[in-house]
């Protein structure tokens, strides 16, 4: 499809959905729209959104490749905003442990796949963090909590239906509360609102006053999050929808 004069090659998604979204992540750039929908309007709402897609991918093409972390002895990653040190020991399990200086410890079995026990331990940490994050958010909010699960979905931080809950992205543990918070405050307004309407907004600011500054801080980190090589596939990715 040429886009302002621009020739992009652009994968057509459709599907039981009610909102169209355009999407560019490391596989490249997406339209999904509702099974329905004329050539036409997936057209207009494409170019209708021209220039910001054109500078998505400039923005991917133009971004270095970060490399996948490789867990060694003493390796450092952000937990929580923090530091949290990576160390390989003799033991069944993984284990953590709090540093006199405010960091964390993260003590690996050496005879397991270093890579793959190291997001075990880090999805199981972040579960039982977004669970309690939840449920504070609900009580402000006076809902009942719903279920809450981990997401590995490249082009969102979090989502929100009756079926299945709340689903939150298990590499937010690497952000600050804050942020973290935010999407949670995000997540949880859409009981009340299943929608991004004025309303929706409303609501999340009820929760979140400082909403704004927190989506804009949100985007700057996602590039800036260690990639672990069992994770690369959900690295880096930008999200656009209406």
């Amino acid at each position: 499809m040429l886009v302002e004069g621009t020739r992009v090659d652009l994968v057509l998604r459709r599907s039981a959905r009610r909102s169209f979204a355009l999407q560019v992540d490391h596989r490249g750039a997406r339209v999904s729209v509702p099974l329905r929908t004329p050539l036409g309007e997936v057209e207009r709402f494409v170019h209708s959104h021209g220039a910001w897609l054109l500078d998505r991918l400039r923005a991917r093409a133009q971004a270095p490749q970060a490399l996948p972390l490789e867990v060694a002895e003493g390796v450092c990653l952000p937990l929580f905003g923090r530091v949290l040190v990576l160390r390989r020991v003799s033991a069944r399990a993984a284990r953590w442990r709090g540093l006199a200086d405010g960091r964390e410890e993260l003590l690996l079995p050496a005879g397991v796949d270093p890579q793959r026990a190291l997001v075990r331990a880090l999805r199981a940490r972040a579960l039982a963090w977004y669970r309690g994050r939840a449920e504070e958010y609900c009580h402000r909010l006076g809902v009942a909590v719903p279920p809450v699960s981990l997401s590995s979905a490249a082009t969102r931080w979090g989502s929100c239906s009756t079926r299945s809950g709340i689903r939150l992205h298990w590499r937010l543990i690497h952000l600050e509360p804050a942020l973290i918070d935010y999407v949670v405050a995000h997540e949880v307004a859409h009981l009340a609102e299943m929608n991004h309407s004025p309303r929706f907004w409303a609501v999340v600011e009820r929760l979140y006053p400082d909403w704004r500054a927190a989506r804009a801080a949100l985007r700057s980190a996602a590039a800036t999050l260690p990639v672990i090589a069992t994770a690369a596939a959900d690295r880096g990715a930008f999200t656009r929808e209406d």
